[in-house]
């Protein structure tokens, strides 16, 4: 029994050694195949993240390299206005400064809102920027119901470019010399004096509504695509209009119009003989025109530095700001931020006046 008992032993304990080599035989097995398969993991990885970064390096050498070819300026407005003329001015410093082209392409109608609308839509790659103003950016997103952006989602704010006051002027035969005495003859002759603006929803339409309330005087307002309200006006089939100091300075200064009055609360650099609506009594009549770049949500940060950063440094030059203030617009500036929070306090503004002024969102 006692032989039985050890051959047994002897047995089990062949066995316990056959299992355990057998086991270790496994796991190395298993070891082996864990090793290949974080090798080939490992490989796969490498090989995606190293085409990722590849073209993360690509895009951000694209961007340093921006921009490397010509860039489209939209301007909502038909050419010759002040929108035209400061996207014009700021182009050709940009092209001179990277010597790539920056051509501006004029896309007038439905107040700004059309060539908005088209710069929205636009690929967000930096190669289309939008020069617009207070109308499509602070003033139709209260006056247009059914508004197909909006400029403080689904565009970018780079930089202000200028403030602009707007002049009351008046056609030479209108028989006034002073806000004073137009006042006295709107009121002799309600409703028989046109004012003409460059589309309904800009400062030149409200503007003029806002004149009417105030005073009020009954005047009817005839909106036009753009530039054409300042050639109705010189023809006389518009009595006067709001415009922005840019886009009637050479009228004013050849004596084809009289201007009356500015919208600003303080003088105009460009015209400093011609007094604010408030020393004719008119107080709080603020409402100047403002002009900036932007672009389509999404555009890299890279360009925005870019294009903020050339237009600053254009603004401080001095042959630029005689220009720009000789032509009737104050150089602004500042930061993308700056920019942004303009936007939304003149939002506020417009919206308080379009209520004072009864005009019905569309």
């Amino acid at each position: 029994m006692t032989h039985a008992l050890q051959s047994f032993q002897g047995s089990s304990d062949q066995a316990t050694q056959t299992i355990s080599s057998a086991s270790d035989c496994r796991q190395q097995r298993l070891t082996g195949e864990d090793a290949l398969r974080r090798q080939t993991l490992k490989a796969l990885s490498l090989g995606l993240f190293g085409s990722v970064g590849l073209g993360l390096s690509d895009a951000t050498h694209a961007q340093a390299n921006y921009p490397s070819k010509s860039v489209r300026i939209i301007v909502p407005f038909s050419a010759g206005g002040t929108t035209d003329i400061l996207a014009r001015e700021m182009s050709g410093h940009f092209t001179e400064r990277w010597k790539q082209s920056f051509v501006v392409e004029n896309k007038g109608g439905a107040g700004g809102t059309l060539g908005t609308d088209l710069a929205v839509r636009a690929p967000a790659d930096g190669y289309t920027l939008l020069c617009a103003s207070v109308g499509p950016l602070a003033v139709n997103p209260t006056l247009i119901k059914k508004l197909s952006y909006n400029p403080l989602v689904d565009l970018v704010p780079i930089v202000l470019i200028a403030d602009v006051a707007n002049v009351l002027v008046v056609n030479p035969n209108v028989n006034a010399k002073t806000v004073e005495e137009f006042i006295k003859l709107l009121e002799q002759n309600p409703d028989k004096f046109n004012y003409g603006s460059t589309g309904i929803g800009t400062a030149a339409h409200l503007s003029g509504a806002l004149f009417g309330i105030r005073t009020k005087t009954k005047i009817q307002h005839i909106p036009y695509r753009g530039a054409e309200a300042v050639q109705d006006l010189l023809a006389g089939r518009i009595q006067f209009m709001f415009a922005t100091a840019p886009s009637i300075m050479p009228q004013i200064k050849a004596g084809k119009v009289r201007a009356l009055a500015v919208t600003s609360l303080e003088r105009s650099r460009a015209l400093p003989e011609v007094p604010t609506m408030k020393e004719r009594g008119l107080s709080d009549f603020d409402s100047g025109s403002w002009f900036g770049f932007l672009a389509p949500k999404g555009v890299p940060d890279q360009v925005v530095r870019e294009i903020n950063k050339a237009t600053n440094e254009a603004l401080k030059l001095p042959a630029v700001q005689t220009k720009l203030i000789t032509a009737g617009a104050d150089p602004v500036g500042g930061s993308p931020a700056d920019f942004y929070n303009f936007i939304k306090t003149e939002t506020a503004k417009w919206r308080n006046v379009i209520i004072e002024t009864g005009v019905e969102p569309q």
